[in-house]
Protein backbone atom coordinates (compact mmCIF):
# COMPACT_ATOMS: atom_id res chain seq x y z
CA UNK A 1 0.00 0.00 0.00
CA UNK A 2 2.62 2.36 0.39
CA UNK A 3 4.53 1.36 -2.33
CA UNK A 4 1.06 2.57 -4.33
CA UNK A 5 0.99 5.78 -2.32
CA UNK A 6 4.47 6.55 -3.29
CA UNK A 7 4.14 5.84 -6.96
CA UNK A 8 1.06 7.95 -6.79
CA UNK A 9 2.95 11.07 -5.02
CA UNK A 10 5.13 11.00 -7.76
CA UNK A 11 2.99 10.97 -10.50
CA UNK A 12 1.34 13.63 -9.14
CA UNK A 13 4.68 15.66 -8.30
CA UNK A 14 5.89 15.39 -11.69
CA UNK A 15 2.41 16.53 -13.23
CA UNK A 16 2.92 20.24 -11.08
CA UNK A 17 6.29 20.36 -12.03
CA UNK A 18 5.66 20.34 -15.81
CA UNK A 19 2.48 22.44 -15.26
CA UNK A 20 4.22 25.32 -13.04
CA UNK A 21 7.45 25.61 -15.60
CA UNK A 22 5.19 25.92 -18.52
CA UNK A 23 6.16 29.06 -18.94
CA UNK A 24 9.24 31.38 -17.99
CA UNK A 25 11.28 29.18 -18.76
CA UNK A 26 13.51 27.39 -21.79
CA UNK A 27 10.84 26.08 -23.32
CA UNK A 28 11.86 25.64 -27.38
CA UNK A 29 8.81 26.21 -29.79
CA UNK A 30 6.19 24.69 -27.85
CA UNK A 31 2.91 26.77 -28.04
CA UNK A 32 0.98 26.70 -24.62
CA UNK A 33 -2.51 27.90 -24.89
CA UNK A 34 -3.21 31.60 -23.72
CA UNK A 35 -6.69 33.07 -22.65
CA UNK A 36 -7.97 36.95 -22.81
CA UNK A 37 -9.15 38.55 -19.70
CA UNK A 38 -12.78 37.47 -19.58
CA UNK A 39 -12.94 35.03 -22.18
CA UNK A 40 -13.79 31.18 -20.78
CA UNK A 41 -11.73 29.41 -23.21
CA UNK A 42 -8.84 29.72 -25.53
CA UNK A 43 -8.40 29.32 -29.36
CA UNK A 44 -7.46 25.75 -30.99
CA UNK A 45 -4.00 24.64 -30.26
CA UNK A 46 -2.04 24.24 -33.55
CA UNK A 47 -0.31 20.88 -33.72
CA UNK A 48 3.07 20.49 -32.36
CA UNK A 49 4.39 19.92 -36.26
CA UNK A 50 3.28 23.42 -36.92
CA UNK A 51 1.12 22.11 -39.45
CA UNK A 52 -2.26 23.38 -37.97
CA UNK A 53 -5.29 21.44 -37.53
CA UNK A 54 -7.28 19.84 -39.72
CA UNK A 55 -11.36 19.88 -40.13
CA UNK A 56 -14.05 20.89 -42.36
CA UNK A 57 -13.57 23.29 -45.54
CA UNK A 58 -11.27 21.11 -48.27
CA UNK A 59 -9.48 18.54 -46.24
CA UNK A 60 -10.45 16.34 -42.57
CA UNK A 61 -8.71 15.48 -39.41
CA UNK A 62 -9.63 12.17 -39.52
CA UNK A 63 -7.74 11.62 -42.84
CA UNK A 64 -3.87 11.48 -43.25
CA UNK A 65 -4.06 11.39 -46.75
CA UNK A 66 -3.15 14.76 -48.81
CA UNK A 67 -5.92 15.93 -49.80
CA UNK A 68 -6.96 15.96 -53.51
CA UNK A 69 -4.97 19.50 -55.77
CA UNK A 70 -7.24 21.68 -56.79
CA UNK A 71 -7.45 24.07 -59.22
CA UNK A 72 -6.56 27.67 -58.72
CA UNK A 73 -8.23 28.69 -61.95
CA UNK A 74 -8.36 32.88 -62.41
CA UNK A 75 -6.44 34.32 -59.60
CA UNK A 76 -7.52 37.20 -57.76
CA UNK A 77 -6.75 39.96 -55.28
CA UNK A 78 -9.28 40.72 -52.54
CA UNK A 79 -8.76 43.02 -49.63
CA UNK A 80 -8.68 41.62 -46.18
CA UNK A 81 -9.51 43.68 -42.57
CA UNK A 82 -6.69 42.10 -41.19
CA UNK A 83 -3.81 42.00 -43.74
CA UNK A 84 -4.83 43.79 -46.87
CA UNK A 85 -4.55 42.35 -50.16
CA UNK A 86 -4.03 39.13 -50.47
CA UNK A 87 -4.12 36.61 -53.00
CA UNK A 88 -7.42 34.05 -53.53
CA UNK A 89 -8.19 31.18 -56.14
CA UNK A 90 -11.54 31.63 -58.56
CA UNK A 91 -13.72 30.55 -55.86
CA UNK A 92 -12.32 33.44 -53.43
CA UNK A 93 -10.32 31.38 -51.26
CA UNK A 94 -7.20 32.33 -49.76
CA UNK A 95 -3.85 31.21 -51.10
CA UNK A 96 -0.96 30.25 -48.07
CA UNK A 97 2.82 29.77 -48.50
CA UNK A 98 4.88 27.32 -45.83
CA UNK A 99 7.86 29.07 -44.44
CA UNK A 100 9.81 25.68 -44.46
CA UNK A 101 9.46 25.64 -48.49
CA UNK A 102 12.10 27.69 -50.56
CA UNK A 103 11.42 29.60 -53.34
CA UNK A 104 14.61 30.19 -54.82
CA UNK A 105 15.06 27.22 -55.80
CA UNK A 106 10.98 26.23 -55.40
CA UNK A 107 10.45 23.60 -53.30
CA UNK A 108 7.56 22.08 -51.48
CA UNK A 109 7.84 20.57 -48.11
CA UNK A 110 4.40 19.99 -47.30
CA UNK A 111 3.17 16.17 -47.86
CA UNK A 112 1.12 13.63 -46.38
CA UNK A 113 -1.16 14.91 -43.23
CA UNK A 114 0.48 18.56 -43.67
CA UNK A 115 -1.48 18.30 -47.32
CA UNK A 116 -4.46 17.12 -45.88
CA UNK A 117 -4.32 20.45 -43.55
CA UNK A 118 -3.22 22.54 -46.71
CA UNK A 119 -4.36 21.19 -49.93
CA UNK A 120 -1.52 22.17 -52.58
CA UNK A 121 -2.76 24.20 -55.38
CA UNK A 122 -2.48 22.63 -59.17
CA UNK A 123 -0.55 24.45 -60.98
CA UNK A 124 -2.89 23.59 -64.35
CA UNK A 125 -5.02 26.19 -65.32
CA UNK A 126 -4.06 28.94 -63.42
CA UNK A 127 -4.65 32.46 -64.75
CA UNK A 128 -2.24 35.39 -63.05
CA UNK A 129 -4.60 38.08 -61.24
CA UNK A 130 -5.59 41.44 -62.50
CA UNK A 131 -2.81 44.17 -61.55
CA UNK A 132 0.04 41.39 -61.26
CA UNK A 133 2.11 39.43 -64.39
CA UNK A 134 1.82 36.56 -65.49
CA UNK A 135 6.07 35.67 -65.17
CA UNK A 136 4.97 35.63 -61.12
CA UNK A 137 3.26 32.24 -62.35
CA UNK A 138 5.22 28.88 -61.93
CA UNK A 139 5.41 25.24 -60.84
CA UNK A 140 7.25 23.08 -58.93
CA UNK A 141 7.07 19.56 -59.34
CA UNK A 142 6.06 17.48 -55.92
CA UNK A 143 7.61 14.32 -54.88
CA UNK A 144 4.41 12.23 -55.78
CA UNK A 145 5.01 13.79 -58.94
CA UNK A 146 2.11 16.52 -59.23
CA UNK A 147 2.34 20.02 -60.47
CA UNK A 148 2.16 23.21 -57.39
CA UNK A 149 1.40 26.51 -58.67
CA UNK A 150 4.20 28.86 -57.55
CA UNK A 151 3.88 32.70 -57.08
CA UNK A 152 7.03 34.37 -57.01
CA UNK A 153 8.73 30.91 -56.42
CA UNK A 154 6.70 30.26 -53.34
CA UNK A 155 4.15 26.74 -53.48
CA UNK A 156 0.90 27.74 -53.17
CA UNK A 157 -1.84 26.28 -50.82
CA UNK A 158 -4.86 26.62 -49.67
CA UNK A 159 -6.46 25.92 -45.32
CA UNK A 160 -8.82 23.47 -44.22
CA UNK A 161 -9.98 25.58 -41.65
CA UNK A 162 -10.74 28.41 -44.49
CA UNK A 163 -14.72 26.65 -44.98
CA UNK A 164 -15.53 30.64 -46.71
CA UNK A 165 -14.37 32.56 -48.98
CA UNK A 166 -12.40 35.90 -48.08
CA UNK A 167 -11.29 33.83 -44.31
CA UNK A 168 -8.32 33.90 -43.51
CA UNK A 169 -7.84 31.23 -40.64
CA UNK A 170 -4.69 29.90 -41.91
CA UNK A 171 -2.58 33.29 -41.05
CA UNK A 172 0.22 32.51 -38.59
CA UNK A 173 -0.60 28.80 -38.03
CA UNK A 174 2.57 27.39 -36.50
CA UNK A 175 4.45 30.92 -37.20
CA UNK A 176 4.99 28.97 -40.17
CA UNK A 177 2.01 29.42 -42.49
CA UNK A 178 1.10 32.98 -44.02
CA UNK A 179 -1.45 34.36 -46.34
CA UNK A 180 0.33 35.20 -49.60
CA UNK A 181 0.37 38.78 -50.86
CA UNK A 182 -0.31 39.19 -54.78
CA UNK A 183 3.43 39.28 -55.28
CA UNK A 184 4.03 36.10 -53.75
CA UNK A 185 5.34 37.38 -50.43
CA UNK A 186 3.83 37.66 -47.04
CA UNK A 187 0.48 39.40 -46.59
CA UNK A 188 0.46 42.45 -43.89
CA UNK A 189 -0.88 45.66 -42.94
CA UNK A 190 1.15 48.64 -42.52
CA UNK A 191 0.83 51.17 -39.22
CA UNK A 192 -1.86 53.36 -41.16
CA UNK A 193 -4.13 49.82 -42.11
CA UNK A 194 -3.07 50.07 -46.17
CA UNK A 195 -2.33 46.96 -47.30
CA UNK A 196 1.19 45.96 -47.86
CA UNK A 197 3.82 42.92 -48.70
CA UNK A 198 6.36 42.47 -46.21
CA UNK A 199 9.96 41.13 -47.23
CA UNK A 200 9.88 36.87 -47.55
CA UNK A 201 11.06 37.08 -44.19
CA UNK A 202 10.43 39.75 -41.72
CA UNK A 203 10.02 38.73 -38.62
CA UNK A 204 12.60 38.24 -36.13
CA UNK A 205 13.88 40.56 -32.68
CA UNK A 206 16.83 41.99 -32.24
CA UNK A 207 18.19 44.77 -29.81
CA UNK A 208 18.41 48.41 -30.72
CA UNK A 209 20.51 51.37 -28.79
CA UNK A 210 17.70 54.04 -28.15
CA UNK A 211 19.51 57.51 -26.78
CA UNK A 212 16.60 58.36 -23.79
CA UNK A 213 15.59 54.38 -23.02
CA UNK A 214 18.56 52.57 -23.69
CA UNK A 215 18.89 49.05 -25.12
CA UNK A 216 15.29 47.86 -26.01
CA UNK A 217 14.00 45.03 -28.36
CA UNK A 218 13.00 45.81 -31.96
CA UNK A 219 11.03 44.06 -34.89
CA UNK A 220 12.59 42.68 -37.99
CA UNK A 221 11.13 45.78 -39.23
CA UNK A 222 12.95 47.93 -36.72
CA UNK A 223 9.97 49.01 -35.02
CA UNK A 224 10.12 49.26 -31.19
CA UNK A 225 8.40 46.44 -29.44
CA UNK A 226 5.81 47.09 -26.09
CA UNK A 227 4.55 45.22 -23.35
CA UNK A 228 0.94 45.89 -21.59
CA UNK A 229 1.53 45.62 -17.86
CA UNK A 230 -2.23 44.60 -17.58
CA UNK A 231 -1.30 41.53 -19.51
CA UNK A 232 -0.02 38.66 -17.61
CA UNK A 233 2.81 35.78 -18.13
CA UNK A 234 1.55 32.55 -15.98
CA UNK A 235 -1.03 32.38 -16.33
CA UNK A 236 -0.53 33.69 -20.25
CA UNK A 237 -3.32 36.12 -20.13
CA UNK A 238 -4.14 39.93 -22.26
CA UNK A 239 -6.59 42.43 -21.88
CA UNK A 240 -5.76 43.55 -24.96
CA UNK A 241 -8.27 42.90 -27.31
CA UNK A 242 -10.74 44.36 -29.85
CA UNK A 243 -10.28 48.12 -30.96
CA UNK A 244 -7.14 47.81 -28.73
CA UNK A 245 -5.95 45.47 -31.30
CA UNK A 246 -5.68 48.32 -33.92
CA UNK A 247 -3.19 50.30 -32.17
CA UNK A 248 -1.26 47.87 -30.32
CA UNK A 249 -0.70 44.85 -33.47
CA UNK A 250 0.64 41.90 -32.18
CA UNK A 251 4.38 40.54 -32.90
CA UNK A 252 3.74 37.55 -35.08
CA UNK A 253 5.18 33.99 -34.09
CA UNK A 254 8.46 33.38 -35.07
CA UNK A 255 11.54 30.70 -34.58
CA UNK A 256 14.14 31.53 -32.25
CA UNK A 257 16.53 31.35 -34.89
CA UNK A 258 15.11 34.65 -35.93
CA UNK A 259 16.50 36.32 -33.20
CA UNK A 260 19.35 38.31 -32.49
CA UNK A 261 20.27 39.59 -28.53
CA UNK A 262 17.26 38.91 -26.85
CA UNK A 263 16.32 36.09 -24.81
CA UNK A 264 14.21 33.19 -25.72
CA UNK A 265 13.26 32.28 -22.34
CA UNK A 266 9.53 31.84 -22.77
CA UNK A 267 9.51 32.33 -26.19
CA UNK A 268 6.51 30.48 -27.11
CA UNK A 269 3.36 31.29 -29.24
CA UNK A 270 0.23 32.64 -27.37
CA UNK A 271 -2.65 31.18 -29.05
CA UNK A 272 -5.35 33.90 -28.14
CA UNK A 273 -9.11 33.05 -28.04
CA UNK A 274 -9.66 35.74 -30.93
CA UNK A 275 -7.76 33.27 -32.93
CA UNK A 276 -4.68 35.52 -33.33
CA UNK A 277 -1.69 34.16 -32.41
CA UNK A 278 1.03 36.39 -31.16
CA UNK A 279 4.98 35.57 -29.67
CA UNK A 280 6.01 36.05 -25.93
CA UNK A 281 9.48 36.95 -24.59
CA UNK A 282 9.38 35.16 -20.86
CA UNK A 283 5.75 34.47 -21.98
CA UNK A 284 4.84 38.01 -22.08
CA UNK A 285 2.48 38.84 -24.95
CA UNK A 286 4.38 41.90 -26.87
CA UNK A 287 2.77 44.29 -29.25
CA UNK A 288 4.18 46.68 -31.36
CA UNK A 289 2.52 50.16 -31.85
CA UNK A 290 0.57 51.69 -35.04
CA UNK A 291 1.48 55.30 -33.89
CA UNK A 292 5.24 54.78 -34.36
CA UNK A 293 5.33 55.74 -38.27
CA UNK A 294 9.13 54.61 -38.49
CA UNK A 295 11.93 52.42 -37.48
CA UNK A 296 13.37 54.17 -33.99
CA UNK A 297 9.93 55.87 -32.98
CA UNK A 298 9.12 55.45 -29.37
CA UNK A 299 5.63 57.56 -29.37
CA UNK A 300 4.15 54.29 -27.27
CA UNK A 301 6.64 54.38 -24.45
CA UNK A 302 4.64 55.05 -21.26
CA UNK A 303 1.23 55.40 -22.95
CA UNK A 304 -1.14 55.46 -20.53
CA UNK A 305 1.17 54.41 -18.23
CA UNK A 306 0.15 50.95 -19.14
CA UNK A 307 2.26 50.47 -22.00
CA UNK A 308 6.42 50.58 -21.93
CA UNK A 309 9.35 49.17 -24.40
CA UNK A 310 11.20 46.09 -23.60
CA UNK A 311 14.40 45.13 -22.65
CA UNK A 312 16.61 42.40 -24.07
CA UNK A 313 15.42 40.47 -21.27
CA UNK A 314 11.95 40.95 -21.26
CA UNK A 315 11.77 44.00 -18.82
CA UNK A 316 9.74 47.50 -19.05
CA UNK A 317 12.07 49.88 -19.84
CA UNK A 318 11.20 53.01 -17.85
CA UNK A 319 8.24 51.62 -15.54
CA UNK A 320 8.01 52.58 -12.42
CA UNK A 321 8.82 49.30 -9.42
Amino acid sequence: MNTWRNASLAVAAAALLTLTTACGQEQGDASPRGQAVGNAAPAEQPADSGYGSAGGGYGSGADTDAAEPKEAGQLAVQESKKLGKVLTDSEGFTLYRFDKDTANPPKSTCDGACAATWPVVSAGNATAATGTGPELLGEVTRADGTSQLTVDGWPMYRYAKDTAPGQVNGQGVGGTWFAAAPDGKKAAKNADGAGVSEPADPAGLSVRKDPELGDIVVDGRGMTVYRFTKDSAWPMKTACTGDCLKKWPVVAPMAKNAVDGVTTKGFVTFDRPDGVKQQTIDCWPIHTFAGDAKPGDTNGQGVGGTWYAVSPDSKLVGASR
